[in-house]
């Protein structure tokens, strides 16, 4: 499939929809192209779809890396950044060369394990 980040959204909502009700009522499939529905209509509602095609466009691209915004070499350096308020929800940080990520919960900004791609190692070989 081309990579085409200009696509018509709506058209792309519309064939969800279609797809979706030649799923059984009930089943997992209905329900996860629901969830992918309702999805895109929020991405319009909070008038992102730019940042989703910017999104969508490193998705495929074969030379996107992941982007750490910090590093630090211990988890109280870590810890004191975030306690600082210069944290912000969804960066990717490495603490002492793991990657983490800082999300916002009900009582605050905390880091999330979150691999980075060099900790996981090269892909495994599909099984035939």
């Amino acid at each position: 499939m081309e990579n085409v980040t200009n696509f018509n959204l709506d058209a792309v909502i519309q064939a969800v929809d279609s797809v979706g009700k030649t799923c059984q009522a009930g089943s997992t499939e209905e329900e996860a192209l629901r969830i992918a529905a309702i999805s895109l209509l929020y991405v319009r509602h909070l008038k992102k779809v730019d940042d989703f095609r910017r999104y969508y466009a490193e998705f495929f691209d074969p030379s996107f890396q992941v982007k750490v915004a910090h590093s630090f070499a211990t988890k109280g350096e870590a810890d004191a950044w975030l306690a600082s308020g210069k944290a912000i929800d969804g960066e990717r940080v490495s603490i002492a060369g793991q990657g983490f990520l800082v999300v916002q919960l009900p009582k605050g900004l905390k880091f999330l394990r979150n691999p980075l791609p060099e900790e996981l190692g090269p892909p495994k070989p599909e099984s035939p």
